[in-house]
């Protein structure tokens, strides 16, 4: 009886046969031709009134550059970029076509360089990349060799220290929060943490304004990272500063920018406060803080603020003593839009950036110099800021500028008298 051999191939370990992947890789490659076409043809369009002397386009379509691979989250996608051709102009006077989706030398999408300096953090050395990354981009992994990533991290080191340096002198924050992060990841110094600083712009939206390392109590720290903003061009003062108990900030900040106003972070406080008394009386402390913070207007919020400090003076006067010597600062938010409060009862826009640096660093082993340290936080915070959320009530911000003012939340209306008066 006649055997059959059969010959099975070998895959490669790194090698993964996934149909669903190799699907929405092509439909991928289908969606930028579509989306790269669009752009050409809205290009063409705004030169169609460019002709030559015998009345033909003088822009005009010009077949395809040769097709190159760009490295995405769902592997390699193969795609040629369009040309066009100026007929009527040599040189600098030429017509050109660049695209905005698909840049003359992308090689890598910029969601994967974000996710490097991640990488990176969390340990892998430049000589693993090619391996860690090998699930993500195929068994190739092109372009992405130990010295393109020592290129990439000295291209991080110059939009760093451009970063560092840029002009602000068109720049106007009407609110900034500041805290200072422990990373405890790889700093040297653990008793150095990032002093950050982000702003709210006249349209509502959130921007990184500063950050060094330094340290959190030292009113010399921030008041080094709040010349250099000043010195850049930041003249206006912001109208309101949220931050946490770091004397050494508010200090700094009243040399600084003396005119900006005070709001205590209720998070914050409400630890400090709750770290004063025993486990079986946080919760309705706790309970007890948050109908201060909520409370609809400034009134309810002080009569809040009395029963608390009632209720548990006799036998907790630390806490209560925590709480009452900053009962203004705690209060400030309610002299500014309602729809605002929510941002300004905390520092959260500046915890919720850091929670995902903080959980990307905690882990990582080894040694990490300051310096490559900022680094790295730096571009997880520049990608991460792409998607930070607008301020609600934007059209109030205009008014705060104006010098409007509010009380509880509401646009206090002038009346005739006040006019007459």
């Amino acid at each position: 009886m006649n055997e059959t051999t059969r010959i099975l191939p070998f895959r490669q370990p790194s090698a993964v046969d996934d149909p669903l992947t190799e699907v929405l890789r092509n439909g991928a490659r289908e969606l930028l031709a579509r989306a790269v076409e669009i752009e050409l043809r809205t290009f063409l369009e705004t030169t169609a009134e460019l002709k030559l002397p015998d009345g033909r386009a003088r822009v005009v379509r010009h077949g395809y550059g040769p097709a190159r691979k760009i490295a995405t989250g769902i592997g390699a996608v193969e795609v040629a970029r369009p040309k066009v051709r100026d007929r009527g102009a040599t040189g600098a006077d030429r017509v050109r076509f660049v695209s905005a989706i698909l840049p003359l030398w992308a090689r890598r999408t910029k969601s994967l360089d974000a996710l490097l300096p991640i990488l990176y953090l969390r340990g892998i050395s430049t000589g693993d990349f090619q391996e860690a990354l090998a699930a993500l981009l195929g068994k190739d992994a092109p372009n992405l060799s130990p010295s393109v990533i020592s290129a990439l991290k000295a291209q991080w080191q110059g939009e760093y220290e451009r970063w560092q340096t840029r002009d602000l002198s068109a720049r106007r924050y009407v609110y900034v929060w500041a805290d200072g992060v422990f990373l405890q990841a790889r700093m040297e110094d653990h008793s150095e943490c990032m002093l950050v600083l982000i702003g709210a712009t006249p349209e509502g939206r959130k921007e990184l304004i500063g950050f060094q390392v330094g340290v959190r109590e030292s009113a010399q720290s921030w008041r080094e990272l709040l010349i250099d903003i000043r010195r850049r061009g930041l003249q206006i003062a912001p109208e309101l500063a949220v931050g946490d108990g770091a004397l050494g900030f508010w200090k700094a900040l009243d040399e600084v920018f003396p005119g900006t106003r005070r709001q205590r972070c209720w998070q914050h406080k409400t630890v400090n406060v709750l770290n004063k008394v025993p486990n079986s009386v946080q919760s309705g402390m706790k309970k007890a803080l948050q109908d201060i913070s909520m409370a609809p207007h400034r009134a309810a919020a002080e009569l809040a603020l009395d029963t608390f400090a009632e209720k548990y003076g006799a036998k907790y006067a630390r806490a209560v003593d925590c709480l009452i010597k900053d009962r203004d600062d705690l209060l400030a938010f309610y002299d500014f839009p309602a729809e605002h409060w929510v941002h300004l009862r905390t520092t959260n826009p500046i915890e919720s950036v850091f929670a995902t640096v903080r959980h990307r660093t905690v882990r990582t082993k080894g040694s990490l110099s300051p310096q490559t340290a900022r680094l790295m936080v730096f571009k997880l915070i520049d990608a991460a800021s792409k998607t930070w959320r607008r301020l609600k009530g934007t059209n109030q911000l205009p008014k705060i500028i104006a010098g409007v003012r509010f009380a509880d939340g509401i646009e206090v209306v002038p009346t005739q008298q006040s006019h007459a008066a």
